[in-house]
């Protein structure tokens, strides 16, 4: 396993916020293939974290993105649901925070601005697919129980990304109509794409600590280790192909 070194990097917004990132990366001098990580709706936390940290175990450089500004996160379903419908408050947040991600990832010394993916988990699934559709320059896009609907649907010609969507089969937060929906989105818009369902997950399947939030909070989350695995090995997959 590669040593890595991580760092938090600070950048702003169109809107002004204020975001903190979480860098990790290889200690190595190439300059590597640099992956986004979008947060679930509790914010920029340890997992959103640690998922940046194994990226950079296996070669890449990964910024975990802050989409509610300073960092701020929390264990509440109700302040979560709060901090991410500010979002979408105004059309152009979430694609302008996360295109503010995108350039400051890529303007790292360590990074290869021509080999730029992102993955995104529940809320952060969404934040990716909006950015893809916004025609931003990612190799590759992987949504982990991602929330799918647009508000502006994909257009022919304007999606770089190849796309996977992991998605379990129990979630009653994204439907299987929604996952429908979105399939015909992008055979309407010819994006590559391909969707993944896993059998028994619900919502949160990739997060160890699903059942523990979802008991706090009353909300329909369950977490889902074979499906965890899979899944990931997807991505990377996905990431191989595309970045290598």
């Amino acid at each position: 396993m590669a040593a890595i070194k991580t760092r938090e990097i600070h950048y702003t917004a169109p809107d002004g916020s204020a975001l903190i990132g979480y860098f990790a990366a290889p200690e190595t001098d190439a300059p590597l293939a640099g992956v986004l990580v979008a947060p679930e709706w509790w914010g920029r936390n340890e997992y959103t974290e640690q998922r940046a940290r194994e990226l950079a175990e296996h070669g890449y450089a990964a910024l975990a993105i802050d989409m509610y500004g300073d960092k701020k996160v929390t264990t509440h379903s109700d302040q979560a649901y709060q901090w991410m419908m500010q979002t979408f408050e105004d059309p152009d947040t979430i694609v302008d925070r996360a295109t503010a991600a995108l350039n400051t990832l890529a303007a790292q010394d360590e990074v290869n601005a021509e080999k730029l993916a992102a993955i995104g988990f529940c809320y952060g699934g969404k934040v990716v697919l909006d950015l893809a559709r916004a025609n931003a320059p990612l190799k590759a896009v992987t949504t982990f129980h991602g929330t799918l609907a647009a508000k502006a649907p994909a257009q022919e010609g304007q999606v770089q990304a190849e796309i996977l969507v992991l998605h379990g089969e129990l979630d009653s937060m994204v439907t299987l109509d929604d996952v429908a929906s979105f399939r015909e989105e992008m055979h309407a818009a010819n994006v590559e794409h391909e969707v993944i369902v896993f059998e028994d997950a619900k919502h949160g399947f990739s997060n160890p600590l699903a059942d523990e939030r979802a008991k706090a909070n009353g909300v329909d989350l369950g977490y889902n280790a074979e499906a965890e695995q899979k899944s990931l090995a997807a991505m990377y997959a996905l990431l191989e192909r595309h970045l290598a």
